[in-house]
């Protein structure tokens, strides 16, 4: 009884973190400052507080998202597409690990960038931004994202195929991380319907983990209620 107990408040924790990834997800691109990267307005936007909160959202956006995964494997654990969540999970988790070293660049790299060229008023400075960018290290996040991509795709098939949470509910979800990387070509208000579509497919599923997490706790209830003592 202690092990389900544990398990129902994991998923309510599971799924709130979720909803919350979903909501950075809306919140990264409305907050994040668009400009010409190669000009003194780059340099500020690149130095500025904006950044630096926008982009750590974008990174906790990732890490959140990993559990709320986790919690969906364990709804669907003994059911007949456990293994689809467990192959959805691991595929995000390496994804994200890919994928988060490019933010990290990103927040903390043109960070310093910005506030060089800035402070000595040298705009060669900004050069900089695209080799630390596009380098090395961009075919990390590349890769990152179409393992985060298809982790996505299994997740919304084990959710169609599980007969537990709302079928549609991993449409969104799928669809909105198949376009990770084309989106960052859009401007600011395509970004941001992007972040809302993962927002729809987050908040949804984590409902959908919550309320059945809630029916099974009850159940339980009801059967301790019911055994003689």
């Amino acid at each position: 009884m202690m092990k389900n107990e544990i398990t129902s408040s994991f998923l309510r924790f599971a799924s709130i973190a979720l909803a919350v990834s979903g909501i950075l997800f809306v919140f990264y691109p409305s907050l994040r400052p668009f400009s010409n990267a190669t000009s003194f307005s780059g340099a500020a936007a690149f130095a500025s507080t904006e950044w630096i909160i926008s982009h750590v959202m974008a990174i906790v956006a990732f890490v959140l998202l990993t559990i709320g995964l986790l919690g969906l494997y364990l709804t669907v654990q003994n059911t007949m597409v456990e293994k689809l969540g467990l192959y959805s999970l691991v595929f995000t988790l390496v994804g994200t690990g890919l994928t988060l070293p490019f933010y990290g660049v990103e927040v903390f790299g043109l960070y310093v960038i910005g506030q060089e060229t800035i402070q000595q008023h040298h705009l060669e400075l900004m050069d900089l931004a695209q080799p630390l960018r596009f380098g090395l290290g961009f075919p990390f996040i590349v890769a990152g994202l179409i393992i985060v991509a298809g982790g996505s795709v299994l997740t919304a098939i084990a959710i169609w195929k599980s007969r537990l949470l709302p079928k549609w509910s991993g449409i969104p979800f799928a669809f909105g991380f198949l376009m990770y990387l084309p989106q960052f070509l859009g401007t600011q208000p395509i970004r941001v319907a992007h972040g809302v579509t993962i927002a729809m497919g987050c908040i949804w599923i984590a409902a959908g983990i919550w309320r059945l997490n809630r029916q099974r706790y009850l159940k339980i209830d009801s059967k301790k209620e019911r055994i003689p003592h």
